[in-house]
């Protein structure tokens, strides 16, 4: 709970919920504040996508008003929007969502936390306590939720205004967003994915993570790291107009590859927070995503072995800043 509560000194702080629903839809929650921001500096965002994305339910609402309160010493705290409802964690992880507007309603509470890793409970490890201009914390790969959805004026599937769902749980805190970055998120079973990074203090980083009963793969500076382009390490690219993206990182006896790619028409568009406030349509995310992850392993200097390979389907796929050619413009590309 700690990396999760906030963070008062950061410019900004978000959190993001992506929950799995009973008919296979998709729902984003997001929440986030910019402190001393001129415009939008709080949102809360709403997104439905069902299996099909035939008719994707979004909206964007701007609060006049956001508190988060710290209600104890064991870093349980809320996110208070005032005249929408609120996001609480109490001490044990437990999360409680009640929100409700004219737009939507939905309320949930989890019952169970599957953490990053028994060896560190964020992605970032030790490099978490440095004075890093962007942080990325995941603090449920995977939590069961009961929840009640309601969308006034549209169809939700039965199985969808109530019921038992999935829930990831991240949260980012900074001084300043990315110029560029890449998110995958993935979860099959007990087998999970996850993966961000990008631009950042003049060179490219990433933080990744695969998770399964027998086999968990962690990598991060200095092995997932660019400089000017080089690295002995770590190769990817990025191509927006395909939709696609690949990435190698190595240790000196891990090794992981990573090939995403999702179909064009399954994008949405979110806003993006910067210091002037939200900047609208700077991201850009698919819930439909295949991922194709292999892990290697070898003796020091010795050849490569596959010992694992996962296709993930159904997976998260965001493309943001300069990944995201169309960033801030009015045109939204799906």
């Amino acid at each position: 709970m700690e990396h999760h509560a906030p963070h008062p000194s950061s410019v900004f702080e978000g959190y993001y919920s992506k929950f799995d629903l009973p008919s296979g839809a998709k729902l984003a929650i997001i929440i986030c504040k910019v402190k001393s921001a001129q415009k939008n500096p709080y949102m809360v965002s709403f997104t439905y996508v069902p299996k099909d994305v035939s008719t994707t339910y979004q909206r964007e609402i701007w609060p006049e008003e956001m508190h988060m309160v710290k209600y104890g010493p064991d870093h349980a705290f809320g996110l208070e929007v005032p005249g929408i409802g609120f996001a609480r964690w109490r001490g044990d992880s437990t999360t409680e969502y009640e929100l409700e507007c004219p737009e939507f309603s939905f309320k949930g509470k989890t019952t169970s936390r599957v953490p990053w890793s028994s060896g560190t409970d964020t992605p970032e490890s030790l490099l978490v306590h440095l004075p890093l201009p962007l942080h990325w914390h995941v603090h449920s790969l995977a939590s069961k939720c009961e929840f009640e959805m309601k969308l006034p004026g549209y169809e939700l599937p039965p199985e969808d205004r109530s019921g038992v769902a999935m829930v990831h749980q991240e949260k980012n805190w900074a001084h300043s967003f990315p110029a560029a970055h890449m998110w995958l998120q993935a979860r099959k079973g007990d087998r999970s994915f996850c993966c961000a990074g990008g631009k950042i203090l003049g060179m490219e980083a990433f933080l990744l993570g695969y998770r399964s009963e027998d086999l968990n793969v962690d990598f991060r500076p200095p092995f997932a790291i660019r400089l000017a382009g080089l690295s002995p390490f770590l190769s990817y690219t990025t191509n927006w107009d395909d939709r696609t993206f690949e990435l190698s990182v190595q240790g000196f006896t891990q090794k992981l590859t990573v090939s995403a790619t999702a179909p064009k028409g399954t994008f949405y568009p979110l806003s993006a927070p910067f210091a002037e406030g939200h900047r609208p349509n700077f991201l850009n995310q698919s819930f439909q995503a295949t991922f194709v992850v292999k892990i290697y392993e070898s003796s020091w200097f010795g050849p490569w072995k596959l010992v694992r390979e996962d296709v993930f389907e159904d997976c998260s796929l965001e493309y943001g800043g300069g990944y995201y050619p169309p960033a801030g413009s009015e045109t939204r590309y799906h």
